[in-house]
């Protein structure tokens, strides 16, 4: 079982890596037709390739690097109420509880969160409160910020990267 390979009738340095291409395609496709165990090796050694790509993206690398959770996901892990309240005016409680308004954010924007929490309180009728995410012992010094701003705001601290339920 023998194939022809077709001459390119052409010139230049592009046609003969052309010529080289096919000639070289049109090798491996008579050898896996002649020797069907080549083209069976060299697919498995691809599909080895593959899954050992996918195994160090999805099993390794997280193992090794610190995930980092969005301000949601301590919302979904620490409220004990309602998650994403929509307000008539279709602005968003974090969460609503029984007796809490509360606002998540970073301590960061502890300034932001004051006010939002403010607003949510008085919307809903319930008690403001933040609960603050802490990166670093330093962001204490947002917590007494808020502290200083509004002694009735209601502040549940939150150690970055913990499990716990804030109002159970």
């Amino acid at each position: 079982m023998t194939k022809k390979v077709t001459s390119i009738i052409c010139s230049g340095n592009f046609c003969d890596k052309a010529r080289r291409r096919n000639f070289v395609s049109a090798i491996f496709k008579i050898e896996s037709l002649k020797f069907p165990l080549i083209s069976w090796i060299y697919g498995k050694f691809f599909l080895r390739q593959f899954f050992i790509f996918i195994l160090i993206n999805n099993l390794l690398l997280p193992l090794s690097a610190k995930a980092k959770m969005y301000e949601k996901d301590y919302v979904n892990q620490y409220c004990g109420g309602y998650i994403e309240y929509v307000l008539p005016d279709k602005t968003r409680v974090d969460c609503l509880t029984e007796e809490y308004a509360i606002e998540f954010d970073y301590a960061k924007k502890w300034a932001e969160s004051i006010g939002q929490s403010l607003y949510y309180a008085k919307k809903t009728g319930k008690k403001p409160a933040v609960a603050i995410i802490l990166k670093k012992p330093s962001d204490e010094k947002y917590v007494k910020r808020i502290i200083e701003t509004d002694k009735d705001i209601t502040i549940f601290k939150i150690p970055a990267n913990e499990n716990k339920n804030l109002c159970n």
